[in-house]
């Protein structure tokens, strides 16, 4: 199959067709170059370009101030769940709160219990994570150094619609499926986390936005791929980082200030997509139910049920045939899940919004 379809995964997810096709153009040689972007040097000219203006781009959309750095790292935004309490609290006898609403904010709790205290201020787990908590829900320690969330749980659909408060204590942020989304206000923010293939670019590369004064606070006795004052010292040089992945965030960065001048426009953008969705859904009487609580449904991930097991294999063994793909749900909780990341195209949900109609007139009468 040569012809792109439409691509509904939760990540690696579709890329912009401008950035790929850009990269297109220029793999075998990037202009003034002569070499691949595979084979340049992380210490060349050529790269130092493409990775501080990717981190150009960054600062411009998110509006970093300067006593933030931005790193690009690896090891996915697991590793960012180990890393963060291996900074901030081993062996220092501080507490943290977490925000446990979904799976990965509960793996992150649980690989933070391993290095130090962890307070949990809330978690879903009654209502089988179908909702992120109001303010007066949360019960934060006041003597947290800061506090956790995931700010969009890609499996059960949920996403804070905006910063919980939390009484000036810094937030860290995993916003590995949102980063890019919409804006935020960084200056809550100790640190925030993105792995790329969602929302940045593919699999390969983690962005890191993390406040100076935090870097101070790195112990010394852990290794130097962990430590972030040292891979901040090194410009995120410490080792050769993922060169063609930084790459593809530079030229989706790129695509994002073309096509959308700012992120309000990007996140207006996302939410009218969302709601053709949501919207569909609810017009069709409960033949598809979205697992996710009004006011916590996502812009970025719809997970839904349809009435059976049966139906749904149908739904997505259909779907294929008419070019909508990966549309299933996580593995832990099967389902149908709709992801439509920044670079997913208006008529990308059009054509599964008429699908799904289209599916529920011709089946609705087949299931109890």
């Amino acid at each position: 199959m040569t012809q792109r379809v439409y691509n509904f995964a939760p990540g690696p997810a579709v890329l912009p067709e401008p950035a790929l096709e850009e990269a297109q153009r220029n793999l075998m040689a990037l202009p003034g170059v002569g070499m691949s972007v595979l084979e340049i040097s992380h210490r060349s000219a050529a790269f130092s370009e493409i990775i501080q203006g990717a981190e150009r781009n960054l600062r411009t959309l998110l509006q970093i101030p300067e006593d933030y750095a931005v790193l690009f790292l690896q090891g996915g935004a697991k590793l960012q769940f180990g890393m963060v309490p291996m900074n901030f609290l081993r062996n220092t006898g501080a507490r943290a709160s977490y925000i446990v609403s979904g799976t990965w904010s509960k793996q992150a709790a649980a690989e933070a219990a391993g290095q130090g205290q962890v307070h949990v201020a809330w978690d879903g787990k009654a209502t089988n994570y179908d909702r992120v908590p109001a303010d007066d829900q949360l019960n934060i320690a006041p003597d947290s150094i800061y506090v956790y969330l995931c700010s969009n749980e890609t499996i059960a659909g949920v996403q804070f619609p905006r910063e919980p408060e939390t009484n000036g204590i810094p937030l860290v942020c995993d916003a590995s499926s949102e980063l890019l989304s919409r804006p935020v206000d960084i200056r809550r923010y100790g640190i925030l986390f993105a792995c790329a293939q969602k929302n940045l670019g593919p699999a390969g590369v983690t962005v890191v936005i993390i406040r100076k004064d935090f870097l101070d606070r790195c112990p010394n006795d852990l290794p130097m791929m962990l430590n972030y004052r040292q891979l901040a010292e090194h410009n995120s040089l410490l080792n050769t980082p993922p060169v063609f992945a930084v790459y593809m965030v530079k030229l989706v960065t790129d695509w994002v200030l073309r096509e959308f001048g700012d992120l309000q426009k990007l996140k207006e953008f996302n939410e009218k997509k969302a709601a053709l969705l949501y919207d569909a859904i609810a017009s069709c009487g409960g033949f598809y139910t979205v697992h996710a609580a009004p006011g916590s449904r996502s812009a970025m991930n719809i997970a839904f049920r349809l009435p059976n097991a049966e139906t749904e294999k149908k739904f997505l063994a259909e779907s294929r045939k008419v070019g909508l793909y990966n549309l299933e749900g996580h593995r832990s909780v099967g389902g149908c899940r709709a992801s439509i990341y920044n670079a997913m195209p208006w008529e990308g949900v059009v054509a599964l919004r008429d699908f799904m109609l289209q599916f529920y007139q011709a089946n609705r009468d087949q299931v109890g």
